[in-house]
């Protein structure tokens, strides 16, 4: 019991700190996609990372896990409310990834995952003409060297299906257009948490 309440107490901590932390790259930014509705599309934030941070806290007890979930739950947020995945945010999950496959003793074959993946989509981003943001490469990245090339196809896999639902969704309820732009990162992120926890 103790535990979880000091993993509950944790989240609400690293949620307050986390919300904070995007405002800041918020203000920072010159390419936020929505910069005049940042208040609007924050407004369910902080009870929601709280309470979704708490939830996977309490489904782990890996040190290395609890930070990558944090991390993938921020960018979760940052892509849901700006269609953006920050530098600051990918870089160390992607670092976490490296030491974790490590110690894992996977490094060479995540490694291998990572640069495919990213790679592929890369390319994707260059055929289509930036339909995939830098962003989306360097998560994609992360997360192969966090889950090895066979979970992260599955992840992508499941993400690329539950965007384009999602975005079917969105275009017969009028809120998109065909044309519109779709954030397809947090649906990679939501799939990597289920497959990181069940690792």
């Amino acid at each position: 019991m103790a535990e979880i309440i000091g993993k509950i107490i944790c989240a609400a901590i690293l949620s307050l700190v986390g919300s904070m932390w995007i405002d800041k790259l918020y203000s920072q930014s010159t390419e936020l996609t929505f910069s005049d509705e940042i208040l609007r599309r924050s407004k369910f934030r902080k009870p929601i990372l709280f309470l979704s941070t708490a939830i996977l806290f309490n489904m782990t007890d890996d040190l290395f896990l609890m930070a990558a979930i944090f991390l993938l739950v921020l960018m979760t947020f940052t892509d849901f409310e700006q269609y953006m995945l920050f530098d600051a945010m990918t870089f160390p999950f992607a670092l976490l990834g490296i030491f974790y496959a490590w110690q894992n003793s996977t490094l060479q074959e995540n490694f291998l995952a990572a640069a495919v993946g990213g790679g592929v989509f890369l390319l994707i981003a260059i055929i289509s003409k930036g339909s995939i943001g830098g962003g989306d490469i360097k998560l994609i990245f992360g997360l192969g060297m966090w889950l090895g090339a066979e979970k992260l196809i599955n992840v992508v896999i499941a993400g690329t299906i539950c965007g384009g639902v999602a975005a079917i969704v969105m275009i017969l309820s009028k809120k998109k257009n065909r044309g519109s732009y779709f954030a397809y990162g947090p649906y990679f992120t939501i799939s990597a948490l289920y497959f990181l926890l069940a690792l």
